[in-house]
């Protein structure tokens, strides 16, 4: 699993709930820049990782198991 594949596996979480990675955020209890592209790196271009907590409250907001979240990953893995 890789950084990029975790990012894109919340990007296809909010598609899959017909909302953008910002609503997906707000609607979880998040601030509204959490899924931000420009927050994925740091400005001297470090990955951010996206916290579990963070992962926690997208997925019960979408109802969304984590072996789902799993399969979104597994998909991110194949399309490399």
């Amino acid at each position: 699993m890789t950084h990029n594949e975790v990012w894109r596996a919340i990007d296809m979480l909010a598609r899959k709930n017909n909302i953008s990675c910002s609503k997906l955020a707000v609607s979880s209890g998040l601030d509204a820049t959490t899924f931000n592209k420009s927050k994925r790196f740091s400005v001297f271009g470090k990955p951010r990782w996206p916290s579990m907590q963070s992962i926690s409250k997208i997925l019960e907001y979408t109802s969304t198991t984590p072996t789902e979240f799993g399969h979104f990953l597994e998909e991110c893995e194949k399309q490399k």
